[in-house]
């Protein structure tokens, strides 16, 4: 009677989801869930087990299977599985037997920064934005060209699977979409265009693994799934569409028109704006993607992203190294207790800065303490350097497109926090609008995968897209008094061009004290100028 239904495997850093809906309304009819662990073997190094992420996936999928029948809803009605993914964390693995070489190496790891250095200082006046042209992307760690390199040259097995031709590389769709299509007897090595596009391997422009980038970063061909659709048969047995996380979420949030944009508040923060059948370069720090592809013989769409390193992961940074919290909701209960960060400012670079300012080296920063400053006030400050983050990708995208964005769509995990969505609203000065239904970058994954053809169960025509309820959230503070708070989270973020951060504790460095001293002069003087009112409210 539901009629077809159409699941997503939504795959991200911190849990593995399963999620069934109904083709015909969009409806959520029923998920399951499993986190994932991490591992850090060393400072900035991040890991997660390639097979702990596989077996989440089929529990997730039992489990789902389980709910629906007791709901009396026919499993067999489930016409497609889409995968939507975490983008750059790369596995390199045995087509002979399945078997991973080392763990996944996620897109936080910070391990490759001495490659990415050597890799800029070779290049003609230490661009970063070398490959920018092709890639869309600057040399970083974020991305997975020299997360591979370094397991060629760190990681013995790989280098023997190689040269043996034993060794197939993936983003982590081309991992699952492998195992779950045969694995080593019939797996179809693949990915999409969007996961493909955060490699730093693949043409933006011709849609395909570029040789000259293969070869600057000396990674043989051979080993790279091939590229497909965001929205097509994979295999046999389960995947029909895949799409990176974030494109998932544009998709899902129905961002299918030049101009529109959302931004997800996941574990880390993802800015994107659709900016059409073409590629814009930004000339500020932000990234050039492919946004989709809904069809083998479809034209890609673009678009323009912002990328924070840290937001949800704050918060368990605050729950599992500070103790200061249990859950996730205490820390909007402790932050609004207060209401307020008390001049206490909080840059949580716990893996360098991301856009727009690409500076692997930077640390993250407290200052502005006081005696008079506690648990409270650093979960207030904690939520603001999210939205600080998410404002300056946004003026960074108003820049680069030249129209300013009205209102943001939003949506992820910390979107349920009511508070932060506030705060977000009155530091961008725009409405912020959330989908009643949170699951948009599992439900964009489905939408995908029940249009592909062959499945075609899920039409993306904009007169049969179907009505979101939403709630939005006003901007409600005075944008001249807010700007005093915002200049003074800019001069923060600034120590970072004063200071060459290393291994070394940047509470060792000359300068930084230096500008630690300043800034408390300069957050006396902005509360002087603000005239002692904190975020003074408009009635």
């Amino acid at each position: 009677m539901l009629g077809p239904l159409v699941a997503a495997i939504d795959q991200g850093t911190s849990s593995t989801r399963f999620l069934v809906f109904n083709a015909k309304t969009a409806e959520l009819l029923s998920h399951h869930q499993v986190e994932i662990q991490q591992s850090f073997p060393k400072e900035g190094w991040v890991e997660e087990d390639p097979k702990e992420i596989l077996q989440s996936v089929y529990e997730c999928m039992d489990r789902t299977c389980e709910k629906l029948t007791q709901l009396n809803i026919d499993i067999s009605n489930i016409k497609a599985i889409g995968v939507t993914n975490q983008r750059e964390t790369t596995i390199v693995w045995d087509k002979e037997t399945g078997e991973p070489f080392y763990n996944a190496i996620v897109w936080l790891d910070l391990r490759t920064q001495s490659t990415v250095e050597r890799l800029i200082n070779r290049t003609p006046g230490r661009n970063k934005n070398h490959l920018k042209h092709k890639t869309g992307l600057p040399i970083s760690t974020y991305f997975s060209a020299v997360k591979l390199r370094w397991l060629m040259d760190n990681v013995e097995e790989v280098r023997r699977a190689i040269l043996s031709h034993r060794a197939l590389f993936g983003t982590v769709d081309s991992w699952l979409i492998w195992c779950l299509t045969g694995g080593e007897k019939s797996g179809v090595h693949c990915t999409d265009v969007t996961n493909a596009s955060r490699t730093m391997l693949f043409n933006i422009h011709s849609l395909d693994w570029d040789p000259d980038l293969c070869k600057y970063f000396d990674i043989p061909m051979e080993i790279l799934p091939k590229v497909r659709s965001s929205s097509e048969i994979y295999g046999l047995m389960v995947s029909y569409s895949c799409l990176g996380d974030q494109s998932a979420a544009l998709v899902g949030q129905m961002c299918f028109q030049d101009g529109q944009a959302k931004n997800t508040y996941g574990t880390g923060c993802f800015l994107l704006r659709n900016t059409g059948p073409k590629p814009v370069m930004s000339d500020h720090g932000l990234l050039t993607t492919v946004a989709y592809k809904l069809g083998r013989d479809k034209p890609a769409c673009y678009a323009l992203e912002g990328s924070v390193a840290i937001a949800g992961a704050v918060v368990r940074w605050l729950k599992d190294n500070l103790g200061i919290i249990q859950t996730s909701t205490e820390l909007e209960k402790l932050a609004a207790g207060v209401g307020t960060s008390y001049g206490c400012y909080f840059v949580p670079a716990f893996s360098g800065l991301y856009a727009p300012y690409w500076e692997p080296s930077a640390r993250g920063i407290i200052c502005g303490l006081t005696q008079f400053t506690n648990k409270s006030h650093l979960a207030f400050a904690a939520l603001e350097a999210v939205c600080f983050q998410t404002r300056e990708i946004l003026d960074a995208m108003n820049q680069d497109s030249g129209i300013p964005l009205s209102q943001l769509q939003v949506d992820g995990g910390m979107t349920s926090n009511k508070l932060l969505m506030q705060l977000q609203a009155d530091i961008l000065c725009i409405p912020v609008v959330k989908p009643s239904m949170p699951e948009t970058t599992a439900l964009g994954a489905a939408m995908a995968a029940g249009a592909a053809e062959g499945v075609s169960v899920w039409s993306l025509s904009p007169e049969d897209l179907s009505e979101v309820t939403s709630e939005k959230f006003e901007p409600q503070i005075n944008p001249e008094g807010m700007t005093t708070y915002w200049l003074v989270f800019r001069q923060v973020v600034s120590t970072f061009d004063l200071v060459e951060l290393s291994d070394a504790s940047i509470f060792s460095s000359v300068p930084l004290g230096f500008y630690v001293l300043g800034s408390m002069f300069m957050l006396i003087g902005a509360k002087y100028i603000a005239g002692q009112c904190v975020l003074s409210r408009c009635d």
